[in-house]
C-alpha cells in the first residue's frame, strides 16, 4: 500500500491506495491562517505536524503494515525559515501573502530573473519574500540556515532530510526551470547561496526513508520510502493523469486553474503563464490561473440571498450569451492580466437582466477568463486535446456545456472520486517505491464526455470579443 499525504491552506488530506491504485481510506485535519496585518497569510510549521499525525492517526486504523511508499503535496511558494538546528524562525509566510509586492517587482525587473525561470517573480512566489525578510526582519534573515517548502518541512519531519524536488521549486523564483536545477546567479541575487537550498530530486524518485521511530508509533515497516513529491497543481496532474502533451484539467474551485502537460520547456512569462516542472522527470508543465473561478459564482449567490447550487440548477439548456457581462476580477487577477488592483463588473445590465441571465453572465464572465488563460498557454506553443474537468463547480451541467462551447474543446466528466493532489501523492509513492513511471499515472474513469455545441460557438466567439473590449475598458478605470 501507499499513502499520499497532501498539504492545503484549509487542511490536510491523506489517502492510503493499494497497488491497484484503489483508495482504501481516507482522512482529513483542518488547518488554519493567520492574518496578523492586512496582506499578510501564514502558518505555524508545527500545525502541519500536528495535522499530519492527526491523519496518520486515523490512517494507522486502516492497519498501514504493508505500506511501501508515502509521497507529498503541498501548497507551494511558502517561506519556511530555518535556523542551523532546524528550528522554525517565524511563521511560515504562504502563497497568498502579499506583503512582498515591492521585492517581486523590483526582482521582475531584473531580465534574469524571467530568462532562468520561464515566469513573472509574482509576490507571492519565495524569493521576493526573503528579501521582505532581509529588509523588515534581519535579525532573522541573519539565522536563515535552510529555505523550505511547505510540504518538504513535512518531509523533515518524516525523513530527517532537507530535500526537495523540481515542481514545487519552479515555483521559487530561484529555480532554473529549463535545467531543472537551482540557478547560483538568481540565489546570489536575493543573497542566498546553494547551501542554504535542499537538495532537489524528481517527484518520483525517492528522496528519503520514513525515520523508524514514526514507522513504529503507526506500525509501518522499517524502510518506507519517502517520494520527492509534488507541488499541489503537478501532484493533482498526477492524480487525474495529466503527464503527457495534449493533456490538460480544469480545476473549477475557488479559483480556476488551466493547468497542461508538456513535454517540452516552452515559457512565455509575458503572458502571465505559469511554466513550471512537472512531477515527473523530463516532464514541464503550464498553468493559466484566475482568482475567482466558484469563488466568483457564489459572492454573486449571496448577493441575491440563496446559494449556487440552486442558480445554476435554474438554467436549463445552453442559451447564446445575452448583452450582460461579467467581468470576474473581485481581488485582482492572475493569468493574463497579472494585476493585483483590476476589479470586477457587470456590465449591459438592462430591464431584461433577470436573476438567470445574471447568473448566465456570471458562468460565461468565468468561461471567458478561462478562455483568456487558454490563449495564453497557446501563444507559447501549448494546444489542448483533451480538458478533463474537477472541483465543485464541474457538477453544474450548463458550467460544463459552456467550458465546452466556449473552447470548443470536449470536456471529460470523471466519475465521482477524489483525484487531486492527495492521490496524486501517493501514485508518486508508488513510483518512488517500485520504479514505476508515467505509464501508472492513467486518466481516471470517465462518466461522460461534453462535447460543444456548433450551433453556438459563433455566439461565445463574438461573446469572449465583447468581453475583452470591456476588460480593456475597466482595466483603465483608477
Amino acid at each position: 500500500m501507499y499513502v499520499g499525504l497532501d498539504l492545503g491552506t484549509s487542511g490536510l488530506k491523506g489517502v492510503l491506495i493499494g497497488a491497484d491504485q484503489k483508495v482504501r481510506a481516507e482522512a482529513t485535519a483542518p488547518l488554519t491562517v493567520q492574518r496578523p496585518h492586512e496582506g499578510w497569510s501564514e502558518q505555524s510549521p508545527s500545525d502541519w505536524i500536528s495535522a499530519a499525525e492527526a491523519v496518520l492517526d486515523q490512517l494507522a486504523a486502516q492497519g498501514l503494515g504493508q505500506v511501501r511508499g508515502i509521497g507529498l503535496s503541498g501548497h507551494m511558494h511558502g517561506a519556511t525559515l530555518l535556523d542551523k538546528a532546524d528550528e522554525v524562525l517565524r511563521p511560515c509566510i504562504l502563497w497568498n501573502d502579499t506583503r512582498a509586492h515591492a521585492e517581486a517587482a523590483a526582482l521582475d525587473a531584473d531580465p534574469r530573473f524571467r530568462k532562468l525561470t520561464g515566469n513573472i517573480v509574482f509576490p507571492g512566489f519565495t524569493a521576493p519574500k526573503l528579501v521582505w525578510v532581509a529588509r523588515h526582519e534581519p535579525a532573522i534573515r541573519d539565522r536563515v540556515a535552510k529555505v523550505l517548502l511547505p510540504k518538504d518541512y513535512l518531509r523533515l519531519w518524516l525523513t530527517g532530510d532537507h530535500v526537495g524536488e523540481m515542481s514545487d521549486a519552479a515555483g521559487t523564483s530561484w529555480l532554473d526551470t529549463g535545467k531543472r536545477d537551482w540557478s547560483d546567479e538568481l540565489l546570489a541575487a536575493t543573497g542566498l547561496g546553494r547551501a542554504q537550498m535542499p537538495r532537489l530530486v524528481e517527484g518520483s524518485q525517492v528522496s528519503g526513508i520514513l525515520r523508524d521511530g514514526l514507522a513504529s508509533r503507526w506500525g509501518l515497516p522499517k524502510g518506507v520510502v519517502v517520494a520527492g513529491g509534488g507541488g499541489d497543481n503537478a501532484a493533482s496532474g498526477v492524480g487525474v493523469g495529466v503527464v503527457r502533451a495534449g493533456e490538460a484539467f480544469v480545476s473549477l474551485g475557488t479559483s480556476g486553474v488551466l493547468f497542461a502537460a508538456n513535454d517540452g520547456y516552452q515559457p512565455d512569462p509575458a503572458t502571465a503563464v505559469h511554466t513550471f516542472c512537472h512531477a515527473l522527470p523530463d516532464t514541464w508543465h503550464q498553468m493559466g490561473v484566475i482568482l475567482a473561478a466558484t469563488d466568483a459564482l457564489n459572492w454573486y449567490a449571496r448577493l441575491v440571498g440563496t446559494d449556487a447550487a440552486r442558480l445554476t440548477g435554474e438554467l436549463g439548456t445552453l442559451q447564446a450569451p445575452g448583452k450582460t457581462l461579467f467581468l470576474p476580477y473581485l481581488g485582482g487577477e492572475r493569468t493574463p492580466l497579472n494585476s493585483a488592483t483590476v476589479r470586477g463588473a457587470f456590465t449591459g445590465l438592462e430591464h431584461a437582466t433577470d436573476r438567470q441571465a445574471a447568473t448566465r453572465a456570471v458562468l460565461e464572465g468565468v468561461t471567458y477568463a478561462i478562455r483568456d488563460s487558454r490563449d495564453a498557454l497557446a501563444a507559447t506553443g501549448t494546444r489542448l486535446e483533451n480538458l478533463l474537468a474537477v472541483g465543485g463547480g464541474s457538477r453544474s451541467d450548463y458550467w460544463l456545456r459552456l467550458i465546452a462551447t466556449a473552447l470548443d474543446c470536449p470536456v471529460q466528466l470523471p466519475v465521482a472520486g477524489d483525484f487531486g493532489g492527495a492521490f496524486g501523492a501517493a501514485r508518486l509513492g508508488l513510483m518512488a517505491a517500485t520504479g514505476a513511471g508515467a505509464e501508472i499515472a492513467t486518466l481516471p474513469p470517465i462518466a461522460r464526455v461534453i462535447e460543444p455545441d456548433p450551433g453556438l460557438k459563433d455566439a461565445f466567439d463574438a461573446g469572449h470579443a465583447r468581453f475583452r473590449a470591456a476588460q480593456a475598458a475597466i482595466r483603465s478605470l483608477p
